[in-house]
Protein backbone atom coordinates (compact mmCIF):
# COMPACT_ATOMS: atom_id res chain seq x y z
CA UNK A 1 0.00 0.00 0.00
CA UNK A 2 1.31 3.41 -0.96
CA UNK A 3 1.89 5.88 1.85
CA UNK A 4 0.08 8.57 -0.12
CA UNK A 5 -3.09 6.72 -1.16
CA UNK A 6 -6.41 8.18 0.10
CA UNK A 7 -7.08 5.43 2.65
CA UNK A 8 -3.65 5.78 4.25
CA UNK A 9 -4.13 9.56 4.46
CA UNK A 10 -7.54 8.95 6.04
CA UNK A 11 -6.02 6.74 8.76
CA UNK A 12 -3.16 9.19 9.40
CA UNK A 13 -5.70 12.02 9.64
CA UNK A 14 -7.80 10.13 12.23
CA UNK A 15 -4.73 9.43 14.36
CA UNK A 16 -3.38 12.99 14.14
CA UNK A 17 -6.74 14.67 14.85
CA UNK A 18 -7.30 12.36 17.82
CA UNK A 19 -3.84 13.11 19.22
CA UNK A 20 -4.62 16.82 18.89
CA UNK A 21 -7.62 16.32 21.15
CA UNK A 22 -10.51 16.12 18.68
CA UNK A 23 -13.14 13.55 19.77
CA UNK A 24 -12.72 10.32 17.85
CA UNK A 25 -16.20 10.57 16.31
CA UNK A 26 -15.47 14.00 14.85
CA UNK A 27 -12.03 12.81 13.70
CA UNK A 28 -13.57 9.89 11.77
CA UNK A 29 -16.14 12.14 10.07
CA UNK A 30 -13.55 14.76 9.06
CA UNK A 31 -11.05 12.15 7.84
CA UNK A 32 -13.71 10.25 5.90
CA UNK A 33 -14.76 13.46 4.14
CA UNK A 34 -11.05 14.02 3.30
CA UNK A 35 -10.97 10.50 1.79
CA UNK A 36 -14.08 11.19 -0.33
CA UNK A 37 -12.58 14.49 -1.52
CA UNK A 38 -9.21 13.00 -2.52
CA UNK A 39 -10.84 9.94 -4.13
CA UNK A 40 -13.14 12.10 -6.25
CA UNK A 41 -16.27 10.59 -4.71
CA UNK A 42 -19.44 12.50 -3.87
CA UNK A 43 -18.83 14.18 -0.50
CA UNK A 44 -22.56 14.18 0.13
CA UNK A 45 -22.21 10.44 0.67
CA UNK A 46 -20.93 11.20 4.17
CA UNK A 47 -24.25 12.87 5.10
CA UNK A 48 -26.21 10.10 3.39
CA UNK A 49 -24.42 7.37 5.36
CA UNK A 50 -24.77 9.28 8.61
CA UNK A 51 -28.48 9.99 8.20
CA UNK A 52 -29.39 6.55 6.88
CA UNK A 53 -27.46 4.82 9.63
CA UNK A 54 -28.75 6.95 12.50
CA UNK A 55 -32.40 7.25 11.50
CA UNK A 56 -33.09 3.84 9.96
CA UNK A 57 -31.87 1.84 12.96
CA UNK A 58 -34.75 1.39 15.39
CA UNK A 59 -32.54 -0.59 17.77
CA UNK A 60 -30.30 2.46 18.42
CA UNK A 61 -33.17 4.08 20.34
CA UNK A 62 -32.51 1.56 23.11
CA UNK A 63 -29.18 3.22 23.94
CA UNK A 64 -30.46 6.59 25.31
CA UNK A 65 -33.36 4.86 27.05
CA UNK A 66 -31.12 2.43 28.95
CA UNK A 67 -28.86 5.35 29.89
CA UNK A 68 -31.87 7.32 31.18
CA UNK A 69 -33.06 4.33 33.23
CA UNK A 70 -29.64 4.11 34.91
CA UNK A 71 -29.58 7.85 35.61
CA UNK A 72 -33.03 7.76 37.20
CA UNK A 73 -32.03 4.86 39.44
CA UNK A 74 -28.89 6.66 40.56
CA UNK A 75 -30.72 9.92 41.28
CA UNK A 76 -33.31 8.18 43.48
CA UNK A 77 -32.98 5.70 46.33
CA UNK A 78 -33.31 2.54 44.24
CA UNK A 79 -29.58 1.84 44.36
CA UNK A 80 -29.39 2.41 48.15
CA UNK A 81 -32.21 -0.08 48.71
CA UNK A 82 -30.47 -2.59 46.48
CA UNK A 83 -27.25 -2.17 48.45
CA UNK A 84 -29.18 -2.78 51.69
CA UNK A 85 -30.58 -6.01 50.24
CA UNK A 86 -27.15 -7.19 49.02
CA UNK A 87 -25.61 -6.44 52.43
CA UNK A 88 -28.32 -8.49 54.16
CA UNK A 89 -27.58 -11.46 51.87
CA UNK A 90 -23.75 -11.59 51.71
CA UNK A 91 -22.46 -8.99 54.19
CA UNK A 92 -22.08 -11.63 56.94
CA UNK A 93 -19.33 -13.50 55.03
CA UNK A 94 -15.55 -12.73 55.07
CA UNK A 95 -14.94 -9.64 52.97
CA UNK A 96 -18.67 -8.94 53.23
CA UNK A 97 -18.76 -5.40 51.83
CA UNK A 98 -16.49 -6.42 48.96
CA UNK A 99 -18.89 -9.25 48.15
CA UNK A 100 -21.77 -6.76 48.33
CA UNK A 101 -19.94 -4.73 45.67
CA UNK A 102 -19.91 -7.71 43.29
CA UNK A 103 -23.50 -8.81 43.99
CA UNK A 104 -24.91 -5.32 43.54
CA UNK A 105 -23.08 -5.05 40.20
CA UNK A 106 -24.70 -8.30 39.04
CA UNK A 107 -28.15 -7.04 40.06
CA UNK A 108 -27.56 -3.54 38.73
CA UNK A 109 -26.37 -5.12 35.45
CA UNK A 110 -29.93 -6.23 34.85
CA UNK A 111 -31.05 -2.61 34.80
CA UNK A 112 -28.55 -0.21 33.22
CA UNK A 113 -26.35 -1.90 30.58
CA UNK A 114 -23.48 0.54 31.14
CA UNK A 115 -20.24 -0.03 33.06
CA UNK A 116 -19.66 3.71 33.41
CA UNK A 117 -23.16 4.19 34.87
CA UNK A 118 -22.48 1.40 37.37
CA UNK A 119 -19.09 2.79 38.46
CA UNK A 120 -20.25 6.40 38.59
CA UNK A 121 -23.52 5.56 40.37
CA UNK A 122 -23.32 2.72 42.87
CA UNK A 123 -19.53 2.86 42.63
CA UNK A 124 -19.43 6.15 44.52
CA UNK A 125 -21.54 4.73 47.31
CA UNK A 126 -19.54 1.49 47.50
CA UNK A 127 -16.26 3.40 47.64
CA UNK A 128 -17.56 5.48 50.53
CA UNK A 129 -18.98 2.47 52.41
CA UNK A 130 -15.88 0.29 51.95
CA UNK A 131 -13.37 2.93 53.05
CA UNK A 132 -15.38 4.26 56.01
CA UNK A 133 -13.43 3.80 59.27
CA UNK A 134 -10.53 2.29 57.32
CA UNK A 135 -12.33 -1.02 56.64
CA UNK A 136 -10.70 -1.50 53.21
CA UNK A 137 -7.72 0.19 51.52
CA UNK A 138 -9.07 2.90 49.19
CA UNK A 139 -7.09 1.54 46.22
CA UNK A 140 -8.52 -1.98 46.71
CA UNK A 141 -12.06 -0.61 46.97
CA UNK A 142 -11.56 1.44 43.79
CA UNK A 143 -10.06 -1.52 41.88
CA UNK A 144 -12.88 -3.83 42.97
CA UNK A 145 -15.53 -1.27 42.01
CA UNK A 146 -13.98 -0.89 38.54
CA UNK A 147 -13.72 -4.67 38.08
CA UNK A 148 -17.28 -5.39 39.25
CA UNK A 149 -18.66 -2.60 37.03
CA UNK A 150 -17.36 -4.52 34.01
CA UNK A 151 -20.06 -7.14 34.63
CA UNK A 152 -22.76 -4.54 33.85
CA UNK A 153 -22.64 -4.61 30.03
CA UNK A 154 -22.23 -8.40 29.88
CA UNK A 155 -25.45 -9.32 31.70
CA UNK A 156 -28.51 -7.92 29.84
CA UNK A 157 -29.47 -5.28 29.07
CA UNK A 158 -26.22 -4.29 27.42
CA UNK A 159 -25.49 -1.16 25.41
CA UNK A 160 -22.34 -2.69 23.80
CA UNK A 161 -24.40 -5.69 22.67
CA UNK A 162 -26.95 -3.34 21.13
CA UNK A 163 -24.10 -1.74 19.17
CA UNK A 164 -22.71 -5.18 18.19
CA UNK A 165 -26.17 -6.24 16.96
CA UNK A 166 -26.19 -3.10 14.81
CA UNK A 167 -22.97 -4.05 12.97
CA UNK A 168 -23.43 -7.84 12.84
CA UNK A 169 -27.19 -8.32 12.31
CA UNK A 170 -27.13 -10.88 15.14
CA UNK A 171 -30.29 -11.18 17.21
CA UNK A 172 -30.21 -8.71 20.08
CA UNK A 173 -32.54 -10.92 22.13
CA UNK A 174 -30.25 -13.96 21.87
CA UNK A 175 -27.18 -11.77 22.47
CA UNK A 176 -28.73 -10.57 25.72
CA UNK A 177 -29.42 -14.15 26.79
CA UNK A 178 -25.90 -15.24 25.86
CA UNK A 179 -24.40 -12.75 28.30
CA UNK A 180 -26.22 -14.00 31.40
CA UNK A 181 -24.15 -17.09 32.28
CA UNK A 182 -20.73 -15.55 31.41
CA UNK A 183 -21.60 -12.46 33.48
CA UNK A 184 -22.53 -14.53 36.52
CA UNK A 185 -19.39 -16.68 36.15
CA UNK A 186 -17.22 -13.55 36.03
CA UNK A 187 -18.89 -12.39 39.23
CA UNK A 188 -18.12 -15.76 40.85
CA UNK A 189 -14.47 -15.51 39.80
CA UNK A 190 -14.26 -12.06 41.42
CA UNK A 191 -16.02 -13.30 44.56
CA UNK A 192 -13.56 -16.22 44.79
CA UNK A 193 -10.60 -13.85 44.79
CA UNK A 194 -12.31 -11.65 47.42
CA UNK A 195 -12.86 -14.60 49.79
CA UNK A 196 -9.22 -15.64 49.31
CA UNK A 197 -7.97 -12.07 49.95
CA UNK A 198 -10.30 -11.52 52.92
CA UNK A 199 -8.60 -14.24 54.96
CA UNK A 200 -5.10 -13.26 53.87
CA UNK A 201 -5.56 -9.50 54.39
CA UNK A 202 -7.89 -9.62 57.41
CA UNK A 203 -10.82 -7.85 55.77
CA UNK A 204 -13.72 -7.25 58.17
CA UNK A 205 -16.96 -9.17 58.42
CA UNK A 206 -20.10 -7.02 58.54
CA UNK A 207 -22.59 -7.35 61.37
CA UNK A 208 -25.12 -9.94 60.16
CA UNK A 209 -28.64 -8.74 59.48
CA UNK A 210 -31.02 -10.81 61.65
CA UNK A 211 -33.01 -13.32 59.60
CA UNK A 212 -36.27 -11.89 60.95
CA UNK A 213 -35.40 -8.57 59.25
CA UNK A 214 -34.58 -10.14 55.88
CA UNK A 215 -38.23 -10.14 54.63
CA UNK A 216 -38.50 -6.42 55.47
CA UNK A 217 -35.22 -5.59 53.67
CA UNK A 218 -36.29 -7.67 50.66
CA UNK A 219 -39.72 -6.01 50.52
CA UNK A 220 -38.05 -2.60 50.74
CA UNK A 221 -35.91 -3.41 47.69
CA UNK A 222 -38.53 -5.52 45.87
CA UNK A 223 -39.71 -2.86 43.36
CA UNK A 224 -36.07 -2.26 42.36
CA UNK A 225 -35.38 -6.03 42.19
CA UNK A 226 -38.46 -6.42 39.99
CA UNK A 227 -37.06 -4.16 37.27
CA UNK A 228 -34.90 -6.82 35.52
CA UNK A 229 -37.93 -9.15 35.56
CA UNK A 230 -40.11 -6.50 33.91
CA UNK A 231 -37.39 -5.66 31.40
CA UNK A 232 -36.31 -9.16 30.36
CA UNK A 233 -39.75 -10.72 30.83
CA UNK A 234 -41.13 -8.32 28.23
CA UNK A 235 -38.42 -9.16 25.73
CA UNK A 236 -38.42 -12.94 26.08
CA UNK A 237 -42.14 -13.18 26.61
CA UNK A 238 -42.57 -11.72 23.14
CA UNK A 239 -44.46 -8.71 24.48
CA UNK A 240 -41.88 -6.03 23.63
CA UNK A 241 -38.86 -5.48 21.41
CA UNK A 242 -35.56 -4.60 23.17
CA UNK A 243 -36.10 -0.94 22.27
CA UNK A 244 -39.63 -0.92 23.71
CA UNK A 245 -38.32 -2.73 26.79
CA UNK A 246 -35.72 0.03 27.22
CA UNK A 247 -38.50 2.63 27.17
CA UNK A 248 -40.47 0.62 29.74
CA UNK A 249 -37.34 0.35 31.93
CA UNK A 250 -36.89 4.13 31.91
CA UNK A 251 -40.58 4.70 32.68
CA UNK A 252 -40.55 2.07 35.42
CA UNK A 253 -37.46 3.64 37.05
CA UNK A 254 -39.18 7.04 36.97
CA UNK A 255 -42.48 5.79 38.42
CA UNK A 256 -40.84 3.78 41.20
CA UNK A 257 -38.38 6.54 42.15
CA UNK A 258 -40.83 9.44 41.91
CA UNK A 259 -44.13 7.99 43.14
CA UNK A 260 -43.38 4.86 45.15
CA UNK A 261 -40.09 5.82 46.85
CA UNK A 262 -40.74 9.61 46.49
CA UNK A 263 -37.02 10.19 46.07
CA UNK A 264 -36.85 12.07 42.74
CA UNK A 265 -37.77 15.74 42.47
CA UNK A 266 -38.32 17.75 39.28
CA UNK A 267 -34.78 19.06 39.67
CA UNK A 268 -33.43 15.49 39.88
CA UNK A 269 -35.43 14.53 36.81
CA UNK A 270 -34.05 17.51 34.91
CA UNK A 271 -30.47 16.61 35.82
CA UNK A 272 -31.07 12.95 34.86
CA UNK A 273 -32.43 13.99 31.46
CA UNK A 274 -29.55 16.40 30.95
CA UNK A 275 -26.90 13.84 31.92
CA UNK A 276 -28.53 11.20 29.72
CA UNK A 277 -28.61 13.61 26.77
CA UNK A 278 -24.91 14.41 27.16
CA UNK A 279 -23.92 10.75 27.35
CA UNK A 280 -26.17 9.87 24.41
CA UNK A 281 -24.72 12.69 22.33
CA UNK A 282 -21.20 11.44 23.02
CA UNK A 283 -22.11 7.88 22.00
CA UNK A 284 -24.16 9.17 19.03
CA UNK A 285 -21.19 11.08 17.62
CA UNK A 286 -19.07 7.94 17.87
CA UNK A 287 -21.73 5.91 16.02
CA UNK A 288 -22.15 8.63 13.38
CA UNK A 289 -18.39 8.85 12.79
CA UNK A 290 -18.04 5.08 12.63
CA UNK A 291 -20.86 4.77 10.08
CA UNK A 292 -19.20 7.26 7.75
CA UNK A 293 -15.77 5.65 8.25
CA UNK A 294 -17.24 2.16 7.72
CA UNK A 295 -18.40 3.33 4.29
CA UNK A 296 -14.78 4.18 3.51
CA UNK A 297 -13.70 0.75 4.78
CA UNK A 298 -16.35 -0.87 2.55
CA UNK A 299 -15.26 1.11 -0.52
CA UNK A 300 -11.68 -0.06 0.10
CA UNK A 301 -13.01 -3.64 0.48
CA UNK A 302 -10.99 -4.06 3.69
CA UNK A 303 -13.15 -6.82 5.29
CA UNK A 304 -12.91 -9.02 2.20
CA UNK A 305 -9.17 -8.38 1.81
CA UNK A 306 -8.58 -9.22 5.47
CA UNK A 307 -10.77 -12.32 5.20
CA UNK A 308 -8.78 -13.61 2.21
CA UNK A 309 -5.48 -12.76 3.91
CA UNK A 310 -6.43 -14.56 7.11
CA UNK A 311 -7.75 -17.49 5.06
CA UNK A 312 -4.25 -17.92 3.64
CA UNK A 313 -3.01 -18.83 7.14
CA UNK A 314 -5.44 -21.76 7.38
CA UNK A 315 -6.58 -20.64 10.83
CA UNK A 316 -8.83 -22.86 12.92
CA UNK A 317 -11.85 -21.18 14.61
CA UNK A 318 -10.13 -21.43 18.02
CA UNK A 319 -6.88 -19.91 16.73
CA UNK A 320 -8.82 -17.08 15.09
CA UNK A 321 -10.76 -16.37 18.29
CA UNK A 322 -7.55 -16.33 20.36
CA UNK A 323 -5.98 -13.93 17.85
CA UNK A 324 -9.04 -11.66 18.02
CA UNK A 325 -8.82 -11.76 21.84
CA UNK A 326 -5.22 -10.53 21.77
CA UNK A 327 -5.98 -7.76 19.25
CA UNK A 328 -9.07 -6.51 21.11
CA UNK A 329 -7.34 -6.64 24.51
CA UNK A 330 -4.47 -4.53 23.17
CA UNK A 331 -6.82 -2.08 21.43
CA UNK A 332 -8.96 -1.93 24.56
CA UNK A 333 -6.02 -0.38 26.40
CA UNK A 334 -5.93 2.44 23.86
CA UNK A 335 -9.37 3.00 22.32
CA UNK A 336 -12.90 3.58 23.57
CA UNK A 337 -15.04 0.41 23.49
CA UNK A 338 -17.80 1.72 21.19
CA UNK A 339 -15.16 2.74 18.63
CA UNK A 340 -13.72 -0.79 18.64
CA UNK A 341 -17.19 -2.32 18.22
CA UNK A 342 -18.10 -0.02 15.36
CA UNK A 343 -14.81 0.12 13.46
CA UNK A 344 -12.63 -2.91 14.31
CA UNK A 345 -15.09 -5.73 15.04
CA UNK A 346 -16.97 -5.46 11.67
CA UNK A 347 -13.67 -6.19 9.91
CA UNK A 348 -13.48 -9.57 11.68
CA UNK A 349 -17.11 -10.62 11.11
CA UNK A 350 -16.69 -11.95 7.50
CA UNK A 351 -13.80 -14.15 8.63
CA UNK A 352 -15.80 -15.38 11.63
CA UNK A 353 -18.63 -16.29 9.26
CA UNK A 354 -16.23 -18.04 6.89
CA UNK A 355 -14.83 -20.15 9.76
CA UNK A 356 -18.32 -21.10 10.95
CA UNK A 357 -18.07 -19.22 14.26
CA UNK A 358 -21.46 -18.46 15.78
CA UNK A 359 -22.00 -14.68 15.67
CA UNK A 360 -23.81 -14.64 19.02
CA UNK A 361 -20.87 -16.38 20.70
CA UNK A 362 -18.46 -14.11 18.81
CA UNK A 363 -20.38 -11.06 20.03
CA UNK A 364 -20.15 -12.15 23.67
CA UNK A 365 -16.39 -12.77 23.32
CA UNK A 366 -15.89 -9.35 21.68
CA UNK A 367 -17.93 -7.49 24.31
CA UNK A 368 -16.09 -9.22 27.20
CA UNK A 369 -12.74 -8.31 25.62
CA UNK A 370 -13.77 -4.68 25.29
CA UNK A 371 -15.08 -4.57 28.87
CA UNK A 372 -11.80 -5.98 30.18
CA UNK A 373 -10.08 -3.19 28.23
CA UNK A 374 -11.92 -0.70 30.45
CA UNK A 375 -9.83 -1.83 33.45
CA UNK A 376 -6.55 -2.54 31.64
CA UNK A 377 -3.69 -0.10 32.34
CA UNK A 378 -2.49 2.33 31.16
CA UNK A 379 -5.63 3.80 29.55
CA UNK A 380 -8.54 1.81 30.99
CA UNK A 381 -11.41 4.29 31.19
CA UNK A 382 -12.86 2.83 34.40
CA UNK A 383 -9.49 3.21 36.10
CA UNK A 384 -9.61 6.95 35.41
CA UNK A 385 -13.22 7.12 36.67
CA UNK A 386 -12.26 5.41 39.93
CA UNK A 387 -9.11 7.53 40.26
CA UNK A 388 -11.35 10.60 40.25
CA UNK A 389 -13.83 9.06 42.70
CA UNK A 390 -11.32 7.55 45.15
CA UNK A 391 -8.69 10.35 44.95
CA UNK A 392 -5.97 7.65 44.82
CA UNK A 393 -3.09 7.61 42.31
CA UNK A 394 -3.62 5.48 39.20
CA UNK A 395 -0.55 3.33 40.00
CA UNK A 396 -2.08 2.21 43.33
CA UNK A 397 -5.37 1.21 41.71
CA UNK A 398 -3.53 -0.49 38.84
CA UNK A 399 -1.56 -2.58 41.35
CA UNK A 400 -4.77 -3.77 43.00
CA UNK A 401 -6.57 -4.41 39.70
CA UNK A 402 -4.13 -7.04 38.38
CA UNK A 403 -5.49 -10.01 40.39
CA UNK A 404 -9.03 -9.18 39.21
CA UNK A 405 -7.71 -8.76 35.67
CA UNK A 406 -6.04 -12.17 35.84
CA UNK A 407 -9.25 -13.82 37.05
CA UNK A 408 -11.25 -12.19 34.25
CA UNK A 409 -8.73 -13.22 31.58
CA UNK A 410 -9.00 -16.83 32.78
CA UNK A 411 -12.80 -16.54 32.52
CA UNK A 412 -12.47 -15.02 29.02
CA UNK A 413 -10.31 -17.96 27.90
CA UNK A 414 -12.95 -20.35 29.25
CA UNK A 415 -15.76 -18.59 27.33
CA UNK A 416 -13.64 -18.53 24.17
CA UNK A 417 -12.84 -22.24 24.23
CA UNK A 418 -16.28 -23.43 25.37
CA UNK A 419 -18.98 -21.65 23.29
CA UNK A 420 -21.74 -23.66 24.99
CA UNK A 421 -21.29 -21.57 28.15
CA UNK A 422 -22.66 -18.55 26.29
CA UNK A 423 -25.00 -20.41 23.92
CA UNK A 424 -26.71 -22.72 26.41
CA UNK A 425 -29.34 -20.22 27.59
CA UNK A 426 -30.19 -18.88 24.08
CA UNK A 427 -30.69 -22.50 22.93
CA UNK A 428 -33.07 -23.09 25.83
CA UNK A 429 -35.15 -20.23 24.39
CA UNK A 430 -35.08 -21.65 20.85
CA UNK A 431 -31.83 -20.39 19.34
CA UNK A 432 -30.67 -22.73 16.55
CA UNK A 433 -27.02 -21.59 16.41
Amino acid sequence: MSFVDPFTLCIISIVCLSLLGLPIGHAMIASSILYLLISGLDMGTASEQLLNGMFSSYILLAVPLFILAAELMNSGTMTMRLLGFCNAVVGRFPGGLALVNVVQSIIFAGMSGSAIADAAGTGKMMQRMMTKDGKYPPAFAAALTAASAVIGPIIPPSIPMVVYALVSDASIGYLFLAGVVPGIIMGLFQAGYIVFSARRRNFPVEAPVPLRELPKVTLNAFPALLMPVVLLGGIYGGVTTPTEAAAIAALYALLVSAFLYRSVSFRDLYHSLLSSARTTTSIGMLIAGAMVFNYVVTVENIPSILSVWLGGFDLSPVTFLLMVNVILLVLGCLLEGTTILLVIVPVFIPTANMLGIDLVHFGVVCVINIMIGLITPPYGLLLFVMTAISKRPLREIAREIFPFLTAMLVALLLFTLVPDIALWLPRVFGYKG
